[in-house]
């Protein structure tokens, strides 16, 4: 046991109506605690989840703060419907901070039972301020209200070894460890921009610490910066009404409908408790939207080797429930048992490994053009033991392995690596050099906008042709999906608050397959709805898998069925009897729509949120190569005919690429003006004060920040 060098006491606070009105204040430097009050202001126009997170943060910074100035925080929120035990996916917690990858505000919806417990702890919010001299770990005891700052500095690093040991220490016995949660990075924080914060639950059955990940936009990194090791809390007692709601005749009415749903169905959907989201791999490649070799096109023949069915049978352990919070029966969170691990420091050993979820199938698989489930379930372990987000990583590795194709990049200007596409071992080394912090591995974790100045500045390579591959917006790296044929999608990405993550809007098959958004504004319309809708999720505690992955059996008869009418009624009724207000589906927008339109203010203040950060890289909208053309060459010349009016047989190659350049990318900015319009922006992007008003977010410190702008 470390010494303690801080002891705190309190008494916990009785949640009322899902608020229990106290959050906790901690800053580092001096080891300084503070409780605060959750205002009515907060509640009506925040709600929790991110928007608490994203006011506390506001308070604490100015423009010029950066990633790792010490007034930065990590803010961490529920949300009133977090914790309830009788409906799916109500584990949910939202991290944010000023991102190392973005430098603007970065939010993360993470699973797990941290969130939960630290409520029924009595803190609907915990801001994290300062840095410490020394390595620390939090310890918060919900039970006796004790919280203790310790020295963790003989802690080991990465994270399934430290989840381990805090859990076992922490608890009373075996049957106490699940009342435990460890929120700790792994040793990939040292040196990576893109590291994250991954989060523990106690699996009693396989009798092992599980993980979800808050992985995007480097948190993993602040919180290694402030010497952070690991955050735990400890809660005892978890009963279907902790959060003492208005109603819970309605919760458990809706609860029992959802759960009903999902056993009738899932086998007949998206066998969610088979495996996962991994699922849907194969119906990416089948529509050619699996990200393939840096997104140069969307699928591969070797594309069966990783197939859902490949992982169920061969790999991922099943009919054990997968559930990461009570009560959750939709149980997506897999992995696989007993995975022997080859390389770096645990080979030899094994483990159990959360997942593949389809961003890793696709992103260090696909993506990389690796086709092969045991070095995809390594490089999963190793990104999550190391804490490195692996989205940024599959996206970031990608880009680098096209260099190298294109000979922007040399081998010996990677240190040897021989980082071409399909080369499991030289991405398996790339990982443990960037956890070591030497060789290539010492910048390959700094992100792609900072590579792209680096392979510029000091490799000699073509300015234009990275900005045109290397796929970030923001500095963020794309999550995984090939979306050239859909340009509501390239706007879902590419216009983005915090960056291209598909978790703000996924409008692929509204889009391109089913042919609903065919009109500018229905794309916009689509771009104002979606991305509100999915915010919700991060006010209020929620997954969004059990809003349209199990959609009910005559969803298809519905005026939308892309929005699930039916489940978004379930999330009024939840909410309502939960706080024991009265919102309808439209407030429910418009509750999310206050914190939106805050976080876009809040871009605009630290520098960005204009236009000139909204646009994609080109890879994102159309064919950068002479292969990307061709690989598609029939659909690409009938565009030309169909759309332009142009004769591609009287036209070379290089002539046809630069002709369907300059058409999509004049679409993407007819469709830029478009979503700017619905949402209430002016033309270069900024909110309008006539539309703050309306939603009534005309707060003076708001208005301010984008006077200047208008």
């Amino acid at each position: 046991m470390g010494t303690i060098l801080k002891e705190y006491r309190y008494t916990p606070t009785k949640i009322k109506r899902g608020y229990s009105g106290k959050s906790l204040y901690l800053n580092l430097t001096d080891l300084r605690f503070e409780q605060k009050e959750i205002t009515d202001f907060m509640k009506e126009k925040l709600t929790g989840g991110k928007g608490f997170d994203l006011w506390y943060l506001w308070h604490a910074i100015t423009p010029e703060t950066r990633w790792d100035s010490p007034e930065n925080e990590i803010v961490m929120s529920v949300g009133p419907l977090g914790g309830i035990t009788q409906y799916s996916g109500t584990g949910k917690t939202v991290i944010c901070s000023i991102s190392p990858l973005t430098d603007i505000p970065i939010d993360s919806n993470v699973g797990g039972y941290f969130g939960p417990l630290l409520k029924f702890s009595g803190w609907d919010a915990f801001e994290i301020q300062g840095k410490s001299e020394k390595e620390i770990l939090i310890f918060i005891d919900g039970n006796n209200g004790l919280i203790q700052v310790e020295d963790a500095s003989e802690y080991p690093e990465d994270t399934h070894l430290l989840a381990e040991e805090l859990t076992k220490k922490y608890a009373e016995d075996e049957d106490d460890m699940v009342n435990v949660s460890v929120a700790c990075t792994g040793s990939g924080a040292k040196h990576s921009y893109m590291a994250m914060v991954n989060f523990s639950f106690y699996d009693p059955r396989r009798k092992v610490c599980r993980f979800k990940q808050a992985a995007r936009g480097g948190l993993g990194t602040i919180m290694h910066d402030k010497k952070i090791k690991a955050l735990v809390v400890r809660y005892r007692g978890i009963t279907p009404n902790l959060n003492d709601v208005a109603d819970i005749s309605t919760i458990n009415k809706v609860g029992v409908k959802y759960h009903k749903e999902m056993h009738d169905l899932d086998h007949k959907q998206n066998k969610m408790r088979q495996i996962g989201t991994a699922n849907t791999v194969m119906i990416m490649s089948q529509y050619d939207l699996l990200p393939t070799r840096n997104f140069q096109t969307g699928g591969d023949p070797e594309t069966y080797k990783i197939s859902p069915q490949v992982f169920i049978n061969e790999w991922l352990t099943q009919g054990l429930h997968d559930g990461c919070w009570y009560g959750c029966t939709m149980s997506c969170a897999k992995c696989a048992d007993h995975f022997l691990i080859t390389t770096g420091p645990y080979a030899g050993q094994r483990v159990t490994v959360d997942g593949p979820e389809y961003e890793c199938a696709a992103g260090l698989g696909a993506n990389l053009g690796v086709f092969d489930p045991q070095a995809i379930l390594e490089e999963n372990f190793y990104c999550d033991t190391y804490g490195i987000d692996l989205i940024s990583f599959g996206t970031c590795t990608a880009f680098i392995m096209e260099c190298y194709q294109r000979g922007q990049i040399t081998q010996e200007q990677m240190g040897g690596l021989d980082l071409c596409f399909g080369n499991s071992k030289a991405v398996l080394e790339l990982l443990h050099q960037i956890s070591r912090g030497e060789g290539f591995g010492r910048i390959a974790g700094l992100g792609i906008r900072k590579l792209k100045k680096i392979f510029t500045e000091e490799f000699g390579a073509d300015p234009k042709l990275l900005q045109d591959i290397g796929m970030e917006t923001k500095g963020l790296e794309y999550s995984e999906y090939a979306h050239k044929e859909s340009l509501a999608q390239q706007g879902g990405f590419a216009m983005a608050t915090k960056g291209p993550q598909h978790d703000e809007a996924w409008l692929i098959f509204m889009d391109m397959v089913n042919k609903q958004l065919p009109t500018f504004e229905d794309k916009a319309n689509a771009l104002y709805y979606f991305p509100m809708f999915r915010t919700w999720f991060g006010l209020v505690g929620l997954c969004k898998l059990p809003w349209n992955d199990i959609v009910p059996a005559d969803n298809h008869k519905t005026d939308a069925p892309a929005k699930v009418p039916e489940h978004v009624q379930n999330y009024v009724d939840i909410f309502n009897a939960v706080t024991g207000k009265s919102i309808d589906k439209e407030e429910l927008i418009i509750q999310s729509e206050r914190v939106y339109q805050f976080q876009r203010v809040f871009s605009v203040r630290m520098g960005k949120g204009e236009r000139k950060d909204d646009y994609a890289p080109y890879r994102s909208l159309g064919p950068v190569s002479r292969e990307e053309y061709l690989s598609r060459q029939e659909l690409y010349d009938r565009q030309l005919r169909e759309l332009q009016n142009l004769d591609p047989e009287k036209m070379d190659l290089d002539e046809k690429i630069a002709v369907t350049r300059r058409y999509r990318e004049d679409q993407y900015e007819q469709l830029m003006d478009a979503v700017y319009r619905r949402r209430g922006w002016t033309s270069n992007g900024i909110p309008t004060p006539e539309r703050l008003k309306e939603i009534g977010m005309d707060i003076p410190e708001l208005l301010e920040v984008i006077e200047p702008k208008l």
